[in-house]
């Protein structure tokens, strides 16, 4: 029998679904400020293998020549990618929710087990709570890159004011590349975030946006439920 439970907090939500636009403006105007100084490319002996950005892809998304409306627009949604970020994470903590979200001992080694199984390679799926290994090790490391994506941040738009945070980085230009490769990460992420948002089906996408799920449950589950006192069965009173 199908029933419907609560799976996704309303601040859950809100902050998820407020952080992909957010998210999505600071990389947008972080790349008009990177055209700037396009700096980054794979090279060995002189050769360039992989430049990230060619000028196709500049003129194709209309980046050139706007500096000055990228810092603009980084330098003001950063505080709202600040001030979620700081919201979900309280949240997490004063909720309790941190336990299901955060890696244990084992996560690592059942993560293995769930790519496997997405690839189809393992036809069991190894047991999960609300999230699994694989999500439990991408969800945490998405905050950490939070984090570090505004301490390298603030190293680089105020290196004399934050002197201490552009040493913690390694310095003002290792901090340029931290924030770079944190950009990266993000697309990357969205892209299997997606991917997995697919496959996972229509259930799961609607409980992100309403915070409920339909589950199947056998009826002798639901019966139990629906008369407590069958709990008490064996209780000494």
């Amino acid at each position: 029998m199908k029933v419907i439970k609560e799976k996704h907090s309303l601040l859950m939500r809100w902050t998820h679904w407020v952080n992909f636009p957010i998210l999505t403006i600071m990389i947008w105007s972080g790349m008009l400020i990177y055209w700037a100084s396009d700096t980054y490319s794979i090279t060995l002996f002189g050769h360039t293998f992989v430049h990230f950005f060619p000028e196709w892809f500049y003129k194709f998304f209309n980046i050139p020549a706007r500096l000055a409306e990228g810092m603009a627009f980084h330098f003001l949604f950063m505080w709202f990618f600040m001030l979620n970020g700081v919201l979900y994470v309280l949240y997490t903590l004063i909720s309790g929710s941190w336990r299901e979200l955060v890696p244990q001992k084992n996560s690592f080694k059942e993560a293995w087990l769930v790519l496997l199984h997405d690839l189809h390679i393992r036809k069991t799926a190894p047991p999960q709570n609300k999230y699994n290994a694989a999500q439990r090790i991408a969800y945490t490391a998405i905050i950490v890159m939070g984090l570090g994506s505004v301490i390298t941040g603030l190293a680089i738009y105020k290196p004399v004011q934050f002197y201490w945070l552009a040493w913690l980085c390694g310095g003002y230009h290792f901090a340029h590349i931290l924030h770079f490769a944190l950009t990266i990460g993000y697309v990357l992420f969205f892209i299997i975030h997606i991917v997995q948002v697919v496959l996972a089906g229509w259930n799961n996408f609607r409980s992100v946006v309403s915070g409920f799920e339909v589950v199947e449950e056998p009826a002798s589950t639901i019966k139990d439920n629906l008369n407590p006192s069958v709990k008490f069965n064996n209780h000494p009173f």
